[in-house]
C-alpha cells in the first residue's frame, strides 16, 4: 500500500484533524475580533456619551473599564481601549468649551484608576447580572476613594480647599459624597454589558439558523 495515497486510512484521518483544528481556530480568531470591535464600538460609544450628557454628573468610565478588562482578550487593548476613549472624550470636552477637558496633573491620576479597575475587570472571569453588578459596586467605591485621595493629596497643595490634615482628609471625602453616584455607575455597566450580551446572543443565534 502507498503510504502518501489518499485512500490511507492514517493520512485521511490526520488530513481531517487538520483540517478541523484549523476551521476550529479561524473560527475562535474571528469571534474575538469580531467581540473586540463590539466592545471597542460600545466602549467608544460611551466615552462620547459623557459629553453628549454633560452637564449631568452621569459618566460611564467604571462600565467602559469594565466591559474592556472583562471582554477584550489581549490585555493591551483592554488597557489602553478605555484609556483612549476616555482621552478622546476630554479632547472633545477642550476643543468644544462646555468644559475644561484637561484641567491638571490630579487627572493623570484619573486614568491611573481606570487602568485599575481595567485590571479589576479581568477578573470578571463570568459574566451575568449578579457578577457585574458587585464588580461595578466595588469598582465604584474603588474609583470614590483613589480619586478622592489623590484629590487631597495633589490638587488640594494647589486649590487649598480643605485643610492638610486629618480633618481636612476627613472632610474632602464628606464634601464628596454627594457626587458618589454607584447606582448610575451600576446602570451604565449593566447597559454595556446588556447590550454587549444582547448583540453576541442574537449573532449567535442568527448564524445557527443561517447554518
Amino acid at each position: 500500500m502507498n503510504f502518501y495515497s489518499g485512500k490511507n486510512p492514517v493520512i485521511s484521518r490526520l488530513n481531517h484533524f487538520l483540517i478541523a483544528y484549523f476551521c476550529v481556530n479561524y473560527q475562535q480568531m474571528k469571534q474575538t475580533r469580531v467581540n473586540f470591535l463590539l466592545a471597542a464600538i460600545l466602549i467608544f460609544a460611551a466615552a462620547i456619551s459623557r459629553v453628549i450628557l454633560y452637564p449631568n454628573n452621569y459618566s460611564p468610565i467604571i462600565g467602559m473599564a469594565l466591559l474592556g478588562g472583562a471582554i477584550i482578550k489581549d490585555k493591551r487593548f483592554a488597557f489602553v481601549l478605555p484609556i483612549f476613549a476616555m482621552f478622546v472624550s476630554d479632547v472633545m470636552f477642550e476643543a468644544s468649551g462646555i468644559a475644561k477637558g484637561f484641567w491638571g496633573w490630579g487627572q493623570l491620576v484619573g486614568y491611573a484608576i481606570l487602568a485599575v479597575i481595567t485590571v479589576f475587570g479581568f477578573n470578571l472571569k463570568k459574566v451575568n447580572a449578579v457578577n457585574v453588578i458587585g464588580f461595578s459596586l466595588v469598582s465604584s467605591s474603588i474609583f470614590f476613594v483613589l480619586s478622592n485621595l489623590s484629590f487631597f493629596l495633589i490638587d488640594n497643595k494647589i486649590y487649598h480647599t480643605y485643610s492638610n490634615s486629618l480633618d481636612g482628609l476627613k472632610n474632602c471625602f464628606i464634601q464628596a459624597l454627594p457626587f458618589f453616584k454607584a447606582h448610575i455607575d451600576l446602570a451604565f455597566s449593566l447597559i454595556l454589558f446588556g447590550t454587549y450580551y444582547i448583540i453576541t446572543t442574537y449573532a449567535t443565534a442568527n448564524k445557527r439558523v443561517t447554518v
